[in-house]
């Protein structure tokens, strides 16, 4: 049929035939846009993680090195790793410090620490972390204490 001006008219459906057809593709879009967005949070937080404990191992390490006796320096360092973990807004009861061989508080001696923190299973933003995760993010440094500094044991032409 044709309207005025020999244009085709639009042909109106009449009945309800496939009115209903595809609607289930609308809960299972927005399934998979959740879980991908669940995927990329986790993800991230894996990674958010991993800058956290290398800046804890480096704050450990310079801390070690730079305290003014070793009665104190291990305890420092562990100190400082696990407020840098909690100042980067994770839980510093997920994380763990350690030196990695013999720390040596002498002139040239080098110290490494590592710190381990476990990622949370569910990590959402501004919500938090829950559930023992699958992820265990690990970082080293290591530092050597400076040859020149006084109040150190040892001498300066060892390095």
């Amino acid at each position: 049929m044709r309207g005025p001006g020999g244009v085709p008219e639009a042909r109106r459906c009449r009945g309800q035939g496939g009115q209903v057809g595809g609607i289930e593709a609308i809960p299972f879009g927005l399934l998979v846009f959740v879980l991908g967005a669940l995927l990329i949070a986790n993800a991230w937080a894996v990674v958010d993680a991993k800058f956290a404990t290398d800046a804890a191992a480096r704050e450990a390490a310079r801390t070690y090195v730079e305290a003014a006796s070793a009665s104190d320096a291990g305890r420092q360092a562990e100190a400082a790793a696990l407020s840098t973990i909690g100042a980067h807004g994770r839980d510093p009861k997920r994380a763990s410090v350690r030196s990695v061989g013999e720390l040596a508080f002498a002139r040239c001696g080098r110290v490494t620490f590592e710190v381990t923190y476990t990622v949370p299973a569910l990590s959402l933003p501004l919500i938090g972390g829950y559930g023992d995760g699958p992820f265990t993010v690990r970082s080293t440094h290591s530092e050597v204490v400076d040859p020149f500094r006084s109040g150190v044991p040892g001498e300066a032409d060892a390095c």
